[in-house]
């Protein structure tokens, strides 16, 4: 099972009401399970450099199935997974990508943030997977 696009498009409208609400400009995209690009909007005005990040983050948590921000602290200097990020035509592995799950808690897709702190990313990540839940 894959995330539809109408479910995609739910998802980012939720993540860009709180990417305004915390008043901040975002790239956010949503992948399938394949990690697939399924939809992508870019604020106006966001970094043009987010864009590719934001996807990667979904990417990332989609190959990994994931929260990106738990592979953080595995891909630090000495760690398991360290300069993993080099692997895939690379990888983004700090907070913004949050893998979604249908009601049976499979892996159906993932979303990615990117254009503020990553703090922020997460919190609008989040936000979009909570609207689907």
């Amino acid at each position: 099972m894959n995330i539809t696009l109408s479910q995609a498009e739910h998802i980012i409208m939720a993540a860009k009401e709180k990417a305004a609400e915390i008043g901040t400009k975002m790239n956010i995209c949503v992948v399938d399970a394949g990690a697939n690009l399924v939809a992508f909007v870019r604020n106006d005005g966001a970094w043009l450099g987010s864009a590719d990040i934001a996807i990667k983050k979904a990417k990332t948590a989609v190959f990994f199935q994931m929260n990106t921000e738990k592979l953080s602290p595995l891909v630090q200097p000495g760690q398991p997974l360290f300069q993993i990020e080099h692997s895939n035509n690379g990888l983004i592995t700090f907070p913004g990508g949050v893998v979604i799950k249908d009601a049976n808690g499979e892996l159906i897709g993932a979303i990615g943030v990117s254009g503020s702190t990553v703090d922020d990313d997460q919190t609008v990540a989040e936000a979009g997977v909570k609207a689907f839940s």
